[in-house]
């Protein structure tokens, strides 16, 4: 494989986890009902669920955080 994809693809995956880190940072709400912090994916762009779906399952293994779609009712 060449240096200059090699480089692209780690500069891909580095943004990738970076604006998933942003994106955790900027989503998180705590339940009042049980007390707990959760990433909330908004209802209307669901494709960031999809998107970062791989790396919330790792992060939720690892930390413990909760992940919602839409707000609680």
């Amino acid at each position: 494989m060449k240096r200059s994809t090699i480089i692209s693809v780690l500069i891909l995956l580095s943004f990738y986890i970076l604006s998933y880190g942003w994106f955790r940072q900027t989503h998180i709400e705590i339940w009042e009902k049980d007390g707990k912090e959760y990433v909330i994916f908004p209802e209307d762009k669901i494709f960031l669920y999809y998107l970062f779906r791989p790396l919330s399952l790792v992060d939720g293994k690892i930390t413990g955080m909760n992940f919602h779609i839409g707000q609680h009712r």
